[in-house]
């Protein structure tokens, strides 16, 4: 109801059960998946990962949405290929600004599991060493990984750094290609996974 009271958002499917959810997904193609954590049959972390994990072809825009503030449940889900990760009390405003961003190929992660989220598994260490770039990240690469991994948006980057939108979206490109990720969220949790943001 929330998201079909916004004049720019249309909802075009919904759905009681996971895998009935899974279907209407491949079928209906929408520009965003919204699953909640805990949907009877198949779950949504395990939806996220049938729609937008690793090895599918043509990956979907997922939001996961709990009401239930567990760091494993976010990793999980950010894991499976979520692009964004909100709890139920997040308000209408954040709610339709994760699903823009997912529409966009951005991110958006409640703020208040972010910084959390990412500095706990990093420092309990990835279960495999990171991966490296393929190429050397330049040093204006590093400066706009680092703007990345603290959640700021093209916008907000392109005047922290000076730099034009279309400069900043090139750099994130470049990053998701010499990192191998698939999203601005994969690309944040390798700058904690290699220690990037220590000391600030």
């Amino acid at each position: 109801m929330i998201l079909a009271a916004q004049p720019d958002v249309e909802v075009v499917g919904e759905a009681a059960t996971g895998q009935r959810a899974v279907e209407l997904a491949r079928r209906l193609r929408p520009d965003v998946c919204l699953f909640d954590i805990r949907m009877p049959g198949v779950d949504g972390i395990e939806a996220t990962r049938l729609l937008a994990g690793p090895g599918v072809a043509d990956p979907m825009a997922v939001v996961v949405i709990t009401t239930f503030d567990l760091d494993e449940y976010v990793y999980a889900a950010l894991r499976a290929g979520a692009r964004g990760f909100l709890l139920k009390d997040c308000g209408p405003a954040l709610l339709t600004q994760a699903v823009h961003a997912a529409a966009a190929g951005d991110a958006l992660i409640a703020p208040q599991v972010t910084t959390r989220l990412l500095r706990a598994f990093a420092d309990a260490g990835p279960a495999t060493p990171p991966r490296q770039p393929v190429d050397r990240l330049t040093d204006r690469e590093e400066q706009v990984l680092g703007a990345v991994a603290r959640g700021r948006t093209n916008t907000e980057i392109s005047a922290e750094l000076h730099i034009t939108l279309s400069t900043v979206k090139t750099h994130v490109a470049s990053l998701m290609a010499k990192l191998g990720a698939r999203n601005r969220v994969e690309v944040a949790m390798w700058a904690y996974e290699t220690d990037r943001l220590r000391g600030g």
